[in-house]
C-alpha cells in the first residue's frame, strides 16, 4: 500500500515522503502511530500543497531573520558592572543579561539562543552571536563599562597627589622672591659705598 509520511521514519522516508510498505505494516504501525496516513489522491493533492505552503513560510521566516541580524548588528548593548583591581569585574557576564539589554531596546531574544563568544572577566568590548534562525546568526557588540562610569582608580586620586600640587606654586614662589630680596640688599648697600667717598678729609 502507498502511504504518505507524517515525519521523518528511520529506514523509511522524511516527513512528506510517499512511499510503499506492505499493509499490515502500515494500517497496525505506522498509521496508528499518526506517522503516516493512506496515500489517497485527494490526501496526496492536499500534503503536496501543505508542504508548498512550508516551503514558503520558511522562506518567509529565512527572510525575516535577515533582516532582523541587520538591525541587531547596528546596535550594541552596555553592561555596567562593579570593577576591581585591574580593571576585572566581580562575576561575568552572562546571557540572560545580554537578553534583557536588547530587550531594552526592542529585540526580544531568548536568552538560550545567546552565546558569548568568550568569558567576559574584564571590563572593554565583546561580542555575542545571536541564533535567529537555522541558518542565520548575528553578532551583536557587549561593552562592559564599570557601574558609574568610573574606574576605583578615577573615583580615588592617589594620595599626596593634591599636597604636591599646592606645594609646586610656593616653591615656583619662593625662587621668584630670592632674586628680588638680593636686588634690595644691592641697592640699600650703594648708598653706604657713596657716603664713605665723601667723608675722606681734604688734603691741606
Amino acid at each position: 500500500m502507498k502511504i504518505i509520511l507524517l515525519q521523518d521514519v528511520e529506514n523509511l522516508g522524511d516527513e512528506g515522503d510517499i512511499v510503499t510498505v506492505k499493509a499490515g505494516y502500515g494500517r497496525n504501525y505506522l498509521i496508528p502511530k499518526g506517522w503516516a496516513r493512506i496515500a489517497t489522491d485527494g490526501a496526496v493533492r492536499a500534503r503536496r500543497e501543505e508542504m508548498r505552503q512550508q516551503v514558503r513560510k520558511r522562506a518567509q521566516q529565512r527572510d525575516n531573520a535577515d533582516l532582523l541580524k541587520q538591525e541587531i548588528e547596528k546596535v550594541e548593548v552596555v553592561i555596567e558592572a562593579k570593577v576591581g583591581e585591574e580593571n576585572r569585574i566581580f562575576g561575568t557576564v552572562t546571557p540572560q543579561q545580554v537578553a534583557l539589554k536588547l530587550a531594552t531596546q526592542g529585540f526580544n531574544i531568548d536568552r538560550r539562543h545567546v552565546r558569548l563568544n568568550e568569558d567576559i572577566r574584564l571590563i572593554g568590548v565583546y561580542s555575542a552571536t545571536i541564533k535567529l534562525h537555522a541558518e542565520v546568526e548575528a553578532q551583536l557588540k557587549v561593552r562592559v563599562v564599570p557601574e558609574g562610569g568610573e574606574t576605583p582608580a578615577e573615583a580615588e586620586p592617589a594620595a599626596g597627589a593634591a599636597p604636591a600640587a599646592e606645594e609646586a606654586p610656593a616653591a615656583e614662589a619662593t625662587e621668584e622672591a630670592a632674586p628680588a630680596a638680593e636686588a634690595t640688599e644691592a641697592a640699600e648697600a650703594e648708598p653706604v659705598a657713596e657716603a664713605e667717598g665723601d667723608t675722606e678729609p681734604a688734603e691741606g
